[in-house]
């Protein structure tokens, strides 16, 4: 049997790199898209070990009508994992939006239109589709799938946090509402992790145009935070782990229609530091000291044992992830 072709949306982010890696490793052949020629070459050479199984297809504006069309053509399954993770966005709608909610039903609409042999779409969604933004850290409280963000439209403009939230949000129910409507031949699955932390895979020139969440970890290292910042999400997911929930999620028949919460467990910006002064001596200097093994603050608690039970997903303990990915910062400040 040939092996199977996925196709994954937004192919040179942070996660997306892990998440192409983890196809490739299994002996899938991948089809990432990108925006430009000059990111394609990037893409190919983040995974020079897999030349034979990656092609790369351009989609320079994927909230564009018909961005999708041709590339969707020929998989077996899609990986969407493209959606803007901006805290600071000004234009809202053009930032946020659209690229989050478009981008989300452009393709499904084409996987309909040009690819009935698509089996499985998995969608890269976000704990801020879970969470109830208005509701603070509410200790005891658990969030479990059935919970949805209410967040309205008009809350949405409040904001650039707020319109973060609400863009993942709508453009999860999005994909849900699709199906309901158009009763496609392929089957959707969603994955909400929190914060994402781990090393980085994809290609990254300098410490200044790193991801968002790359970006709150190098703070901690680089000397520009002098004490240990608040917390504002009490969960993280390792990249790696929510790289292989794409992978199961994608195989497993018992996913078909569900979300899952994908999250390693909860966290503190202190035992983030805490780990880096005890791990990396050479940077304490640099890292902020606070409160050494001061416990976590009660806040909300993630369930993620429809991860584990139905996927079958193991989690990496939260030094690993903070070590690996400090590792990988170091070296770009070399």
């Amino acid at each position: 049997m040939a092996a199977q072709t996925v196709l994954v949306t937004g192919a040179s982010g942070y996660i997306a790199a892990h998440v192409v890696k983890a196809f490739l490793k299994k002996g899938y052949n991948v089809r990432g898209t990108v925006r430009s020629e000059k990111t394609a070459e990037e893409v190919h050479k983040t995974h020079s070990k897999y030349a034979e199984q990656l092609s790369v297809a351009i989609v320079p504006d994927m909230a564009a009508a018909n961005a999708f069309d041709e590339a969707v053509k020929g998989v077996d399954g899609i990986i969407h994992t493209a959606s803007p993770f901006i805290l600071n966005a000004t234009d809202f709608e053009k930032e946020l939006m659209q690229p989050a909610i478009r981008g989300t039903t452009s393709i499904l609409e084409a996987a309909q239109k040009y690819n009935p042999a698509v089996s499985r779409i998995v969608v890269t969604s976000s704990f801020a589709s879970v969470l109830d933004p208005t509701q603070g850290q509410r200790p005891g409280y658990v969030y479990k799938e059935a919970d949805w963000n209410p967040i309205t439209v008009e809350q949405a403009n409040s904001n650039p946090v707020m319109a973060y939230l609400a863009s993942k949000t709508f453009a999860e129910r999005a994909v849900f509402d699709y199906v309901d409507a158009n009763k496609p031949n392929f089957t959707v699955a969603t994955l909400c992790p929190p914060m994402v932390y781990g090393p980085i895979a994809h290609s990254v020139a300098d410490v200044k145009s790193l991801n968002t969440s790359s970006g709150d970890i190098n703070r901690l290292i680089d000397g520009s935070e002098k004490s240990v910042p608040d917390t504002s999400f009490h969960a993280f997911a390792d990249v790696r782990d929510l790289a292989e929930a794409h992978v199961l999620a994608f195989e497993k028949p018992e996913a078909a229609g569900q979300r899952y919460l994908i999250a390693n467990s909860a966290y503190s910006y202190q035992q983030i530091c805490d780990i880096i002064r005890e791990k990396f001596p050479e940077q304490s200097e640099l890292t902020p000291k606070g409160d050494t093994g001061a416990p976590l603050p009660p806040a909300y608690r993630l369930d993620t044992t429809k991860a584990a039970t139905e996927l079958g997903l193991k989690f990496r303990p939260l030094q690993e992830t903070i070590v690996d990915m400090v590792n990988s910062l170091l070296k770009l400040h070399h």
